[in-house]
């Protein structure tokens, strides 16, 4: 334990000599800042082991925290000029080692330390850490052999991110050079230290962020590489946000960082790793002579296949060849069968038209005329009216010959009644057949009229100017000729006498 010296009292002023005992008197200030003065005397630079407890970035860039043990705890503060060059980020439940200075924050009365530099309890704490990370993001997947893309053949357009001013992107452009010169996008960021890790995972993001076909070429492929260094250089390559915006790149993604016995998370994110920068350009782009040595052997033996193809086929050709006849001879021969087929198709037509012109002048000479037929028809129908008479008159004759043989069995009167009736209703059916007759209509002062063939006209529609007429009276016919006003006037009064106006007195009606 070190012992604090108070101050000498004879330092002090009057006022804080006592009077009456022998205890010094001190204002609060005096006392504070003399313990202030003490403290900062004593512990000048001082080197801590702690776990960082209660961890806190101020909006002002100071980080605040805890250092403690399983005894006690110890405040401490590091100032935003010395948080950009930690050679570790700080966090919580992470073991360090610190080196600074004591001090008091004498409004409070309490004493800090006040961080110069921060390094790992061990290489085993940070092993450990890493490991505990490696298996929280591989638990949500990010690290899987589904997520990876295949490396595209031959990009057009490569993004690398890395420093602008090391080495590295000068093995990457020399060898890509040396293999097949593609167009190089480079983003420059840290890659160490305070924001490198922020600025890694802002270019991956940015990269993927370009449009296609913009004023920017997106690139193809995407190489984050870094030197070799410490575990505490290479931490910016195992932080969340790197390892997250590497896992999440749409662009295939190589990762280049340390030299090939260094590990780091952002080589599980990625698609492929390489061992060194170098073999990261040697991923990316196949050697070009190399390619045309391979294109040229593939053409030649193309070129051998389809002229092997060919002869093959050529010498199938010929073999079937031989086994066919000549089609020259087989297309006369097919030419002259069909001359011989169109030949006895003309005859056969020929033939047919003529047997068939003897069967219609054998029908023609079958038929009548329709003279012929009328007057045979006329014939007919007279001797079927003079049977139809005759059977009518014998109708009678049995008729009367039943009344009469009826009759004998009645009396007079009776026989006389029923001949009567029989005599009364062959007279209404004489009379009713009488006046259905068209003769007996013309007797009454009416006339039929016919066209020149003997049709009778029913309507004066049908009668034209000029047309020949025979006019049927009952005593005779009479010719005449129909006028140029007889259609219309037909029309008109066929017209008025289908909208319900009475007909003028003088004109003909119905014959019925």
């Amino acid at each position: 334990m070190t012992e604090i010296p108070l101050p000498d009292p004879a330092g002090l002023p009057e006022t804080a000599v006592p009077t009456g005992h022998n205890l010094a008197e001190y204002s609060v200030s005096e006392l504070a800042f003399a313990i202030k003065r003490t403290l900062e005397t004593g512990f000048d630079r001082v080197r801590v082991k702690g776990e960082i407890s209660g961890f806190k970035r101020a909006a002002s860039g100071h980080l605040y925290m805890v250092l403690k043990d399983e005894n006690a705890g110890l405040k401490a503060v590091c100032w935003k000029g010395v948080a950009g060059r930690l050679g570790i980020r700080p966090e919580e439940g992470m073991e360090v080692v610190v080196t600074g200075r004591i001090t008091s924050y004498a409004e409070r009365s309490e004493y800090q330390l006040v961080i110069d530099r921060m390094e790992l309890a061990g290489i085993g704490a940070l092993l450990k850490m890493l490991e505990d990370r490696r298996k929280r993001l591989a638990a949500e997947g990010l690290f899987d052999a589904g997520r990876k893309r295949p490396l595209p053949l031959l990009p057009q357009v490569i993004g690398v991110v890395t420093s602008p001013t090391g080495a590295v992107i000068r093995d990457i452009l020399h060898r890509l050079e040396d293999r097949f010169p593609r167009h190089v996008l480079l983003w420059p960021v840290l890659v160490q230290g305070e924001g490198a890790a922020a600025q890694v995972a802002a270019a991956i993001r940015g990269f993927n962020a370009l449009p296609e076909g913009g004023t920017v070429p997106r690139p193809d492929l995407l190489i984050v590489a870094r030197g070799g260094g410490s575990l505490e250089d290479l931490m910016a390559f195992n932080e969340e946000i790197v390892v997250r915006a590497a896992a999440e790149s749409r662009i295939p993604l190589i990762s280049a960082v340390g030299h090939e016995t260094d590990t780091t998370l952002i080589d599980y994110a990625s698609d492929r790793r390489a061992p060194t920068p170098t073999a990261a350009a040697e991923m990316a782009v196949p050697v070009r002579a190399d390619l045309l040595a391979e294109l040229a052997q593939s053409g030649q033996r193309l070129t051998a296949a389809l002229n092997r193809r060919l002869t093959e086929g050529r010498l199938a050709v010929e073999g079937l060849s031989r086994g066919l006849p000549d089609p020259q001879r087989l297309l006369q021969e097919r030419t002259q069968q069909l001359d011989q087929w169109v030949e006895r198709w003309l005859n056969a037509r020929l033939v047919s038209f003529d047997r068939r012109r003897d069967q219609l002048a054998a029908l023609a000479a079958r038929l009548r005329t329709p003279r012929e037929q009328i007057d045979a028809a006329s014939v007919g129908l007279r001797h079927a009216v003079e049977r139809l008479g005759s059977g009518f008159a014998r109708q009678i004759d049995r008729q009367e010959r039943q009344l009469e043989t009826a009759a004998s069995g009645l009396r007079p009167s009776l026989l006389t009644h029923l001949i009567d009736r029989q005599r009364t209703a062959f007279g209404h059916a004489a009379a009713l057949l009488d006046s259905y007759s068209y003769e007996q209509v013309l007797k009454r002062g009416f006339a039929l009229v016919r066209d020149a063939g003997g049709a009778p006209l029913g309507s004066a529609v049908q009668v034209t100017a000029g047309q020949a007429l025979h006019l049927q009276f009952h005593d005779g016919v009479v010719e005449a000729t129909a006028g140029a006003e007889a259609a219309p006037s037909a029309a008109r009064r066929g017209a008025k006498k289908g909208s319900g106006e009475p007909t003028p007195s003088g004109s003909q009606g119905s014959l019925l």
